[in-house]
């Protein structure tokens, strides 16, 4: 018999739940979905399938543009966008 090695995994409840009603959909269980997983790795010598960032579809990259021309202004970070929200909150209070 082969020697066989253990991989432990964390993974969210509800992804494992998912993965094993898929799985068990087609035939087997988990486990043996991971082992066709790294078979698959192997044998293509690197992921069965592509991994990539999302690219945005034309429609949504011209909407993107748009709001880049109307609002040009723009902010390293969520804090300043909310300091700068507070200091225009801050001036229109101190004017009424």
């Amino acid at each position: 018999m082969a020697q066989t090695a253990l991989i432990q995994v964390r993974v969210d409840e509800a992804v494992k739940r998912k993965a094993d009603v898929l799985f068990a959909d087609l035939g087997f269980d988990t486990p043996t979905a991971i082992r066709i997983f790294l078979n698959q790795s192997i044998r293509r010598e690197g992921l069965p399938f592509e991994v990539a960032k999302p690219q945005p579809n034309a429609e949504t990259l011209a909407s993107m543009l748009e709001g880049m021309e109307r609002f040009p202004k723009q902010y390293n970070n969520f804090r300043e966008i909310m300091d700068e929200i507070d200091s225009e909150i801050a001036a229109e209070e101190s004017s009424v």
